[in-house]
């Protein structure tokens, strides 16, 4: 578990200069990801809320405008160069009601029964131990205070992944996944993260699926650039490449992309599981 923890840390620093670089636009994609976490966990003006895994700052970011200045927010991550970027942007916009932390989510620094609500977004994929990371932010939520997730639902349903994927794995194949590796799809199947829940003893658990748009105001040509920028694997695997095949996969990603253009940008058609319980 060690050993994959340390991969995880390692892949994800190298890709948070990108994700503070491309900050504003990944916000406005999942938007309507943060906004259904606020819902489930049911976040409210004056709360004090956890945010597990947050990476360069967000939901952390937005959920401080949801409690306002008599609430406040901390924000975790066990990258360390994401919690900088993190309060980077914090400190950038004055906001005195959030702080961050570098804190894995198996062994967060904080005493039982501190938080209202506490909330991960895309984050338990890479948890090393996803029952260990549930069980401590219901350790650390007061009695009634809920936790809410969010997790990738199957693959060929998120066109924003597939449609690069289907076509980078034509030119570099993805080797094969050990059974509960870290990877974006590792709870898509229903019911899977909603077990952990269980398992972990969140009480009266459920999932839903969000159905949305992930809409970007970029163009096919800036999309391609953010989404080869943000995942590591892709880098790792476009880096494998000769020119002339870089750019033939260039030209077929394009293609694939305009087909999801719009007059202002981009739109995909995107399902997450938003799965929440609560501590009694």
């Amino acid at each position: 578990m060690e050993q994959r923890k340390k991969d995880v840390i390692g892949k994800w620093s190298e890709s948070a200069q990108y994700w503070e670089k491309h900050r504003e636009t990944i916000r406005e994609m999942f938007l309507p990801v943060t906004g259904a976490l606020i819902e489930a966990a049911r976040i409210a003006n004056g709360h004090v809320v956890l945010d597990v895994a947050m990476g360069p700052g967000e939901p952390a970011l937005s959920i401080a405008d949801v409690v306002g200045a008599t609430g406040s927010v901390v924000g975790t991550d066990v990258v360390g160069e994401m919690v900088e970027a993190a309060q980077r942007e914090g400190a950038k916009r004055g906001l005195r009601n959030v702080r961050f932390e570098t804190a894995g989510a198996e062994e967060l620094p904080f005493k039982d029964n501190s938080f209202d609500a506490a909330v991960c977004r895309f984050g338990v994929m890479f948890f090393p131990s996803p029952v260990g990371g549930v069980r401590e932010m219901l350790r650390v939520v007061k009695p009634g205070g809920r936790v809410a997730m969010a997790a990738w639902h199957f693959a060929q349903r998120n066109p924003f992944h597939f449609v690069l994927a289907d076509i980078v794995d034509r030119y570099v194949p993805s080797p094969a996944l050990e059974p509960g590796a870290p990877d974006a799809f590792r709870f898509a199947k229903p019911g899977d993260l909603l077990e952990v829940f269980a398992s972990a003893g969140a009480k009266n658990a459920s999932e839903r699926l969000l159905r949305f748009p992930v809409v970007a105001r970029v163009s096919a040509e800036e999309y391609w650039k953010i989404r080869s920028e943000m995942s590591e694997k892709l880098r790792s695997k476009l880096a494998q490449l000769s020119e002339g095949q870089l750019k033939e996969l260039q030209r077929e990603v394009l293609e694939a992309v305009r087909a999801y253009s719009t007059g202002e940008g981009v739109s995909f058609p995107a399902e997450v599981w938003i799965v929440s319980g609560e501590k009694t």
